[in-house]
């Protein structure tokens, strides 16, 4: 028993000073302001904070997440298929997907996805 705790001691150890080495001799020397100042999705962090938002950006951004959410919905429920009644997945799949493209034609109808003003 206390082999088997010596040797997993000493695999821990190994490991973490492997890991803590591989840390220092990738880290790079040269830190500048712009470096390490943070990025903040291409606006400038020493500017002003009160510069208005481009609206155009912000609806993509919800688009995105809308569309990601959607992937992450449907791609389970395609495992589920054969576990499951198909015309119940057929109707609720369906409903769901013609929800997106409604809301999606809604977006485009009324403009909000044209990047000029």
């Amino acid at each position: 028993m206390f082999k088997i705790i010596l040797s997993i001691s000493l695999a821990s150890l190994i490991s973490i000073s492997l890991m803590l080495i591989c840390t220092i001799i990738s880290k790079t020397s040269i830190m500048d302001r712009e470096k390490m100042s943070p990025f903040e999705c291409g606006f400038d962090p020493k500017s002003s904070a009160r510069t208005p938002f481009s609206l155009q950006f912000f609806l993509i951004a919800i688009l995105f997440l809308i569309f990601d959410i959607e992937i992450a919905i449907i791609l389970p429920s395609i495992i589920i298929l054969n576990s499951s009644n198909i015309m119940s997945w057929i109707l609720t799949m369906s409903v769901f997907i013609i929800i997106l493209v409604l809301g999606l034609y809604y977006e485009w109808k009324n403009g909000m996805l044209e990047w000029a003003i």
